[in-house]
């Protein structure tokens, strides 16, 4: 069974209807067809994740008891907009996520048993850089701030595993600095390399947290789902996979608001579209200014970089 923590790379419907555009048209076009709480226009990581270990996708942790028949199968504790710590979106951080299935073991829904069959899928997208950057932050406690997120994601990473869960993958951070939001301003057409140098701090901080994890539980249970460059492979277009589309210029979304101040999804108080949308999301690597389409996940989710780390999974 799988199991599945962090934020909107992961999230497939936990975020409240209320705070979150995931929920609003035009999320969800491509699959099922209308808004089902996933970042996307269909499928999000986890989708993908689920169909390479050859199990349905986990429900959502809030239709746990709509959808009891399907719990066995492992849950999605992934909320949007949150991270390691507490961010503007007032959604469980990862500490609390990992208290619901602590909660659930202590109610026996989940026996030790059982989970010594289980995987843990582990996002963390960049909720808590953004915080710091909108906190003012100051650019010279950055990377002592990356430091202790990476610290704490260890100390998340180690309690899933002392829960009973046999192996546990992280994704990378892919290059924030390239996204649409960072890179409207050059009206898509160039990455903020300032940004894309935190991530590698980021990426490499996180590579010694899973290789001192991996030392401590005398295992190889703790890895790095590669991410980042999956991510660069479709984005620069050298991917080279069979039935692997390219791109039209990855840095531009499909969806996007007509300003500055307007989403994906938003509306005026008359109920008029603040947003363009493309024609068709399969053309594009990004949906929105974070979250790539559903194709752009089929496409990273098909390179080698993140095929080759999803397969410890099952070794």
């Amino acid at each position: 069974m799988l199991f599945a923590f962090g934020d909107s790379y992961a999230d497939t419907g936990n975020t409240k209807i209320a705070v979150t555009r995931s929920w609003h048209f035009p999320y969800g076009i491509t699959f099922p067809g209308k808004p089902s709480g996933r970042f996307s226009d269909g499928f999000v990581s986890t989708d993908f994740v689920a169909g390479f270990l050859g199990m349905k996708t986990p429900i959502p942790y809030r239709w746990r008891k709509e959808l009891s028949g399907r719990v066995k199968y492992g849950l999605n504790f992934a909320y949007g907009g949150t991270g390691v710590f507490d961010t503007l979106v007032a959604e469980p951080n990862m500490t609390t996520q990992i208290d619901f299935l602590q909660q659930l073991i202590n109610d026996s829904v989940y026996t030790k048993r059982v989970l010594r069959t289980s995987v843990a899928l582990v996002s963390l997208a960049g909720n808590d850089y953004s915080y710091y950057l909108e906190t003012n932050g100051s650019a010279a406690a950055f990377p002592g701030f990356i430091q202790s997120v990476v610290n704490q994601l260890m100390v998340n990473m180690k309690r899933i595993h002392d829960l009973g869960v046999r192996k546990i993958g992280v994704m990378s951070l892919i290059s924030l600095g390239c996204t649409p939001q960072n890179t409207a301003g050059s009206s898509f057409q160039r990455c903020n390399e300032t940004e894309n140098d935190l991530v590698m701090l980021h990426n490499n901080l996180l590579l010694q947290a899973v290789d001192t994890l991996n030392q401590q539980t005398n295992s190889t249970l703790f890895f790095i789902i590669d991410l980042h460059n999956a991510f660069l492979t479709v984005f620069n277009g050298t991917e080279t996979h069979q039935g692997s589309p390219t791109f039209e210029n990855p840095f531009e979304p499909c969806c996007f608001g007509v300003t500055e101040g307007f989403f994906c999804g938003s509306v005026d108080e008359n109920g008029g579209k603040k947003y363009t949308l493309c024609s068709n999301p399969k053309t594009k690597l990004f949906w929105d200014g974070n979250h790539p389409t559903s194709e752009g996940w089929r496409a990273i989710y098909s390179t080698p970089a993140f095929q080759n780390t999803l397969k410890q999974f099952i070794d």
